[in-house]
């Protein structure tokens, strides 16, 4: 094998590193996706179908427990079996959920009263 064919089998392989091991980190659109997915029960649901779009889980993400209270859902509420915390889609879930804090949503506006 040539020094340029090593070369490249080094490049190659360390390409595939890469992407490997970004399909295994955790990330919020990863959460979003588990969030609104019915795998993670038996019953069909999904944690969206509680929590329409986050809603009611703004303050959740500054919960130090928050693997506990999300593996209680899916327990409980989808009937599934709890994921492991250090997990990429348990990790995964606890950044979209924090992630729900942070985004500012719109104000509502009501209508003017009296006149």
């Amino acid at each position: 094998m040539g020094m340029m064919s090593a070369v490249a089998v080094v490049a190659a392989w360390t390409m595939v590193s890469v992407v490997f091991a970004m399909q295994h980190e955790a990330t919020a659109d990863k959460g979003k996706a588990l969030f609104n997915e019915t795998k993670l029960g038996t019953n069909g649901k999904s944690c969206n179908d509680c929590h329409k779009d986050g809603t009611g889980l703004e303050k959740a993400g500054a919960k130090n427990d928050l693997e506990t209270i999300v593996n209680t859902c899916i327990m409980k509420g989808l009937q599934g079996k709890s994921l492991k915390k250090k997990s990429v889609e348990m990790q995964s879930m606890v950044l979209y959920i924090k992630g729900l804090g942070s985004e500012k949503k719109p104000a509502v506006k009501k209508a003017p009263v009296g006149c």
